[in-house]
């Protein structure tokens, strides 16, 4: 019979039977493997920590620990979440207070480098084990750092056949560490990038003027994730002639350049509105031209409109409006009926093309009524026809009908959801009362 060196290796006696174990050449392969598939999950789009979980899961399997953990610190170096492995109770933890930044655990964070432990009971810095939290008597642990700056650490604890971390568990956990350290700083850069993002794009919308005896109230959210920068934006401002000018509108594109096209739009109808005390209709087709003039002129939805009182002390108020391509306007009476202001002639996006005749529409605003201008992430679900939104929002308005205008759009934001597949702009105005108006 020849002589076959992993036959040999792959077993080895115990007592009077033979246990067959895999030879080392598999043995480094599953490892190789499983290390190759956590690295890789730093590049797919799951959440942060669902990766960090992967990770220590691949750490106590490649090291054959019994227990795994990965703590995650904030800028100021305060530990702000513990993902285990190997604790029955997902809730312990949480119970016993932890994560907590001391003690033997803290040790790797406080020097920067790998800290391999034969005895935890003995170290000077061990405090001791929680009531309930299992006893640990070896622990192998490595720091997630990028460019010099300590994300967390990574460690595992007590291998299942007993014996002491080695030089080579120690790599693995390293290479780990080091996939850890990535996606962390991944994910504080994209969230710090969201953050200016939303910071520049509300800096771009103004501040609502006093419009009174009108009152009116306004929201902006951005998209819950990349590209945070849109298009949407909302206007209001007083006109020479008395009228109350509004209008909401919603720039083609997400990305670094709708903003500043947006800005570019809202000034450009903020001027043509204030020359000239035009129909709705005129004023949009003057932005038309004045946008199609350039090369490859911006394009946008939009509704423009201007609030008129009647003359005389019983002069009710009117709509008049022009609708680019958007989603139309809502009006919500006092008394809680609503009603869309869709016309059968509906215009097309501006910066098309400007010979596309634009129609202004009128529309009676009794005393005491609610109208609404938004884009259309306010209502368009992924999960659902843009019919359904626009229905949930006139029953969430009807409802809502006498509610004082800030707590309205507070309520009509988050309505039914706290995340955005298209950020939002959402202005609400309110028809004085026959009291009020006198």
């Amino acid at each position: 019979m020849a002589h076959d060196p992993w036959r040999k290796r792959g077993r080895e006696q115990a007592g009077d039977g033979v246990v067959t174990r895999p030879p080392q050449r598999a043995l480094d392969r599953h490892r190789l493997r499983h290390l190759l598939d956590a690295v890789g999950a730093v590049s797919t789009d799951m959440d942060t920590r669902t990766v960090l979980r992967r990770i220590v899961e691949a750490a106590t399997d490649l090291v054959a620990a019994r227990y795994g953990a990965l703590g995650v610190l904030d800028e100021s170096g305060e530990v702000v979440d513990l993902i285990t492995v190997g604790i029955d109770d997902p809730g312990m933890c949480a119970a016993m207070g932890l994560p907590q930044g001391h003690g033997l655990l803290h040790t790797v964070v406080d020097d920067r480098g790998p800290l391999r432990v034969a005895d935890v009971a003995a170290h000077p810095r061990s405090v001791g084990f929680p009531p309930g939290h299992p006893v640990m008597r070896t622990l192998l642990g490595v720091p997630l750092m990028m460019r010099g700056t300590v994300h967390g650490d990574l460690y595992v604890a007590d291998k299942r056949d007993g014996t002491p971390f080695d030089d080579d568990d120690e790599g693995l956990l390293t290479a780990l560490a080091s996939a850890a350290g990535i996606s962390l700083e991944n994910a504080r850069l994209y969230e710090h990038l969201k953050r200016v993002a939303e910071h520049f794009q509300r800096r771009m919308l103004p501040v609502l003027p006093d419009l009174a005896p009108l009152q009116a109230a306004a929201r902006y959210e951005p998209a819950s994730e990349l590209p945070r920068l849109g298009g949407d934006w909302y206007d209001a401002m007083v006109l020479p002639d008395g009228a109350t000018c509004v209008v909401v509108g919603d720039v083609t594109g997400h990305d670094v350049e709708a903003a500043p096209l947006m800005g570019q739009i809202r000034n450009m109808l903020r001027a043509l509105a204030f020359d000239r005390g035009e129909p709705p209709g005129m004023v949009v087709s003057r932005l038309d031209r004045a946008l199609t003039m350039s090369e490859d002129p911006p394009t946008a939805t939009l509704v423009f409109g201007r609030i008129e009182r009647g003359r005389g002390e019983d002069g009710h108020y009117t709509f008049g409006w022009s609708n680019a391509g958007h989603l139309p306007p809502l009006v919500v009476d006092p008394d809680g009926g609503t009603s869309y202001l869709a016309p059968a002639r509906h215009g097309i996006p501006v910066g098309i093309e400007a010979s596309v005749p634009r129609y202004s529409h009128e529309h009676p605003l009794p005393p005491g009524s609610t109208l609404l201008l938004f884009t259309d992430g306010l209502v368009e679900r992924r999960d659902q026809d843009i019919d359904a939104g626009l229905d949930d929002l006139a029953e969430q308005a009807a409802r809502l009908a006498g509610a004082p205008l800030e707590e309205l759009c507070d309520a009509l934001i988050s309505r039914s959801r706290q995340v955005f597949d298209d950020d939002v702009a959402l202005l609400a105005l309110r028809i004085p009362s026959d009291d009020t108006a006198r």
